[in-house]
């Protein structure tokens, strides 16, 4: 998938795990947007990659892309080191909700993810598409459409309360 699409998955995830919690909706869909992106690491072309090249070189050189840092390993040792440093909860939830749907999204694509990593399997869904095809701009439009319902929720919500 691509990086915009992996966004609007991240804040999408965000904006609907605010629906039923108490979390800060501002912070949860930054977050979200963050850990969205933050799986790509492995990847020197993507837009984190782009942005951290050294970092991505590192990782890739040691992993590879999709391994690693598209596993629920990953995953775990993320939530276990913010849980230790990060004192806000909503910033926390909001990045692993980011990653995780980064991963579903990424396990609808012909490669697939390395789930389970360090087991070699690819973990993907019966059908697939293409990066960057048009399935893929239906999957990007499907969850605009979706945020703009959750984020609309939650202007009410807000609306409502003052």
């Amino acid at each position: 998938m691509l990086g915009n699409t992996h966004i609007v998955g991240g804040i999408t995830a965000s904006l609907a795990f605010a629906q039923i919690s108490n979390e800060n909706p501002i912070v949860l869909v930054g977050a979200g947007v963050v850990g969205a992106l933050l799986p790509d690491i492995c990847h020197s072309g993507s837009k984190i990659g782009r942005t951290f090249p050294v970092s991505s070189r590192i990782v890739n050189k040691l992993f590879g892309h999709r391994s690693f840092t598209h596993s629920l390993l990953f995953l775990f040792l993320v939530a276990i080191l913010m849980d230790a440093i990060v004192p806000y909860r909503s910033l926390i939830i909001g990045i692993l909700l980011g990653m995780a749907s980064h991963l579903i999204l990424d396990m609808g694509t012909k490669k697939g993810v390395k789930l389970f990593f360090p087991i070699k399997i690819a973990v993907r869904f019966p059908i697939t598409i293409k990066t960057g095809s048009k399935a893929e701009k239906m999957i990007f439009a499907v969850l605009c459409m979706l945020s703009l319902y959750f984020g609309y929720e939650i202007m009410l919500d807000i609306v409502s309360v003052v």
